[in-house]
């Protein structure tokens, strides 16, 4: 049988592209495990699905000063040596890696035995993690064109693996999930796994004129639900969604959203007007930012930087993308964007 160690970590935009693929090399006729954190969120959803799980040591690479940039060095040389032992014993034929630092160590290790690594780069600008493990790839695949162009032809572009569930929404469900009573226009409020302060303010900040139009479905992330807010008609605050996801996406009529890569390709996909709040140059490396502006130049988003986002701005923005929410989505419609979980799987498959 052919073994594949998926890895990948950090965040739930480093592990559900992964997800996404596993029913298809399954099918495929993959043995598949999985090399992650000790206790990231990797751990918990892989553990879900029933693949082996190989918890390893792993340090983060900083730009800034940070006492643990002294002692991470170790954890990721102990990482190393930790990713040998599970290639020893797992002894797959290839690695695909969907980045976060976890990541580094396992490439390390691979490439050095010589095992064909992919790496799929997301963003338009490759993170200090991928920039570490990039060279060491036999092919690269990539969401932009833009990303393509730093590569030489090791690099494809394939668009991000998007998990079919997503696909298979029931809008009633989600209707009934939510304890909506009156039908209205709803809207979808995405702050990424852990939720974003920023936006979580404009939204209750809005409140109050939003719901005179729709109904709101507000995802606010770990610990930043608020007890002020519930049971209000029409609103329905939630920390974080497992299951429900697809039905909520299927429900939404606009969405509005950090912009990660995978975040920004599932509303691709699924056709769904948005509205992309960045991440700022303060808090991030600036990934989101250009992420955002490929898709507004595209005609896919609405754009609102983090620094101008505003009780007014957010209002502004969500009518003008619900008036013209057809227009994005016949945009949308144009989009080559393929099947890049079955294109992904064919590049594997044939470095097996």
């Amino acid at each position: 049988m052919k073994k594949i160690i998926l890895t990948g970590g950090g965040t739930a935009g480093h592990v559900t592209p992964n997800i996404a693929m596993i029913p298809k090399l399954k099918e495929m006729g993959y043995d598949i495990s999985y090399i992650g954190t000790h206790n990231g969120i990797e751990k918990q959803l892989i553990k879900e699905i029933g693949i082996p799980y190989y918890g390893i040591s792993s340090g983060k690479f900083r730009r800034y000063f940070d006492l643990k940039n002294f002692t991470d060095p170790f954890r990721v040389l102990k990482g190393g040596e930790d990713a040998r032992k599970v290639l020893e014993k797992v002894k797959p034929d290839i690695i695909f890696s969907k980045g976060g630092f976890v990541t580094v160590p396992v490439i390390l290790a691979a490439h050095h035995k010589k095992i064909p690594i992919v790496i799929h780069e997301s963003d338009m600008s490759p993170g200090l993690a991928n920039k570490i493990a990039l060279p060491r790839a036999t092919k690269i695949c990539c969401n932009f064109p833009e990303t393509k162009a730093l590569f030489d032809d090791k690099a494809i572009v394939t668009g991000t693996p998007i998990r079919q569930e997503l696909f298979s929404g029931n809008a009633d469900k989600a209707f009934k999930f939510c304890g909506f009573t009156e039908k209205k226009p709803t809207i979808l409020i995405v702050g990424g796994s852990t939720g974003s302060v920023v936006i979580n303010e404009a939204i209750r900040a809005s409140l109050d004129d939003l719901l005179k139009t729709y109904n709101i479905i507000h995802i606010c992330g770990k610990d930043k639900t608020d007890d002020a807010y519930e049971n209000i008609a029409g609103y329905k605050q939630l920390a974080y969604v497992g299951g429900e996801l697809p039905d909520l996406f299927k429900l939404a009529d606009l969405v509005i959203s950090r912009a990660g890569a995978n975040a920004i390709c599932e509303l691709l996909a699924l056709r769904k007007p948005n509205i992309l709040i960045p991440l700022s140059l303060a808090a991030s490396r600036g990934d989101q930012i250009l992420n955002a502006k490929s898709f507004k130049k595209s005609g896919y988003s609405y754009v609102i930087e983090e620094e101008e986002l505003s009780k007014d701005t957010l209002l502004s923005a969500v009518n003008e993308v619900y008036e013209n929410r057809d227009k994005y989505i016949d945009t949308m419609n144009t989009s080559s964007e393929g099947n890049a979980i079955d294109t992904i799987t064919s590049i594997i498959d044939s470095l097996v």
